[in-house]
């Protein structure tokens, strides 16, 4: 009798502890449940030819997700003294980059690297000149906390959003809830800055969707952008090896998981900063930095981590010396390095012309990714 007089005890504990917990409120703890997508489904539109996107599971796009990155990637409420947002050294007309060589951030001070741009996000794996960053959530929050770039702290950023009359709503339409968390912040951002394609150019329209029998004239010298790609892809100009629409599957920069960081021979990379190394630890990775996409970069000028190089034409004269041989670690595909490539004028001027048709000025004007506060 006494076994069962405990069994039955013990059922009605069960059931006393099951009512209470049904009777508790629900609490907000601001996590997110990956089952549960909250707003309205947004259908990323894949260019044809581009690879599949990388959207985690537990950050799928939504209408009201993508609007509240938006606005938080251009709000200065971000920003310690609130003079400055992340859209402030990545500007619209420049490719969502900067046009000077290094950034100025938070008090006048300078930023280490050129500021990267920012389209074709959702296609890539690393972010940032040395990969330090594996997803897109993780990056959208590193340059908040940055003491030269936005240099606040999480908590800060938060109390400011709670108290603002228009993001509790936001909030509550893109997650659920009006809660404001660091991992909202960094989804909303994420969701947004996937969103960014550029892929409406005159190369677009003659090579990957062939809407076009040839390239027109060119409209910035005497080059010819067909005689342009074909020299950017065989052995003569040697682009294709990094910067390849095939081989990037139209990216023209980094592209999956071996072949995102090069060392291209510029001159001492490694003294101040390693690039790669500087995340790895490894000596061969030093010197290595993420190939940016050669889309738009006629107006995503100066070039390379640290802005060294002002203008496009200088650029194509960097590739033409065919870079410093001393570099440690320096690429293989650098095969003109301390001997130069010795290109006419007239091939210069052809992958100028070519470089041309790679400008998507739908895309530089998109307001789709233009700052909604002004």
């Amino acid at each position: 009798m006494k076994g069962k007089n405990k069994f039955y005890l013990l059922i009605i504990i069960a059931g006393i502890v099951v009512t209470v917990n049904r009777c508790k409120p629900d609490e907000d703890d601001g996590v997110d449940p990956p089952s549960t997508p909250i707003g309205t489904p947004y259908d990323l539109e894949v260019p044809q030819g581009f690879p599949q996107p990388n959207i985690p599971a537990d950050n799928p796009l939504t209408v009201e997700g993508i609007k509240l990155g938006r606005f938080l990637f251009y709000d200065k409420k971000l920003s310690r003294d609130m003079t400055m947002s992340c859209g402030s050294c990545h500007l619209q007309t420049v490719a969502l980059s900067d046009p000077e060589p290094k950034s100025t951030g938070i008090r006048g001070m300078q930023t280490r690297r050129h500021a990267m741009v920012l389209f074709n996000l959702a296609f890539q794996e690393k972010f940032f000149w040395d990969g330090r960053a594996l997803s897109l959530e993780e990056q959208a929050i590193m340059p908040i906390l940055d003491p030269v770039e936005l240099d606040n702290d999480i908590a800060t950023v938060i109390s400011r959003l709670e108290v603002d009359p228009v993001y509790p709503t936001m909030f509550k339409d893109a997650f659920g809830s009006e809660a404001v968390t660091e991992e909202r912040i960094a989804k909303a951002i994420a969701q947004f800055e996937r969103t960014i394609i550029s892929a409406n150019s005159e190369f677009d329209s003659v090579i990957r969707m062939e809407l076009k029998a040839d390239f027109g004239p060119s409209r910035i010298n005497n080059g010819n952008p067909r005689r342009g790609m074909e020299i950017f892809n065989n052995e003569i100009g040697d682009c294709f090896h990094c910067h390849g629409g095939v081989e990037s599957q139209f990216l023209f920069g980094a592209f999956g998981v071996d072949d995102q960081f090069k060392n291209n021979g510029l001159k001492e990379t490694h003294v101040n900063d390693r690039g790669l190394g500087e995340v790895t630890g490894r000596s061969f990775d030093d010197g290595k930095f993420k190939v940016p996409s050669v889309r738009n970069a006629r107006f995503s000028k100066p070039f390379m981590h640290d802005g060294s190089i002002a203008e496009l034409d200088s650029l194509i004269e960097f590739y033409n010396f065919g870079g410093h041989a001393n570099s440690p670690n320096i690429d293989p595909n650098m095969k003109a390095a301390g001997i130069g490539r010795n290109w006419t004028t007239q091939q210069k001027e052809d992958l100028l012309a070519f470089m041309e048709t790679l400008v998507d000025f739908k895309f530089l004007s998109d307001t789709n990714y233009s700052d909604p506060f002004d």
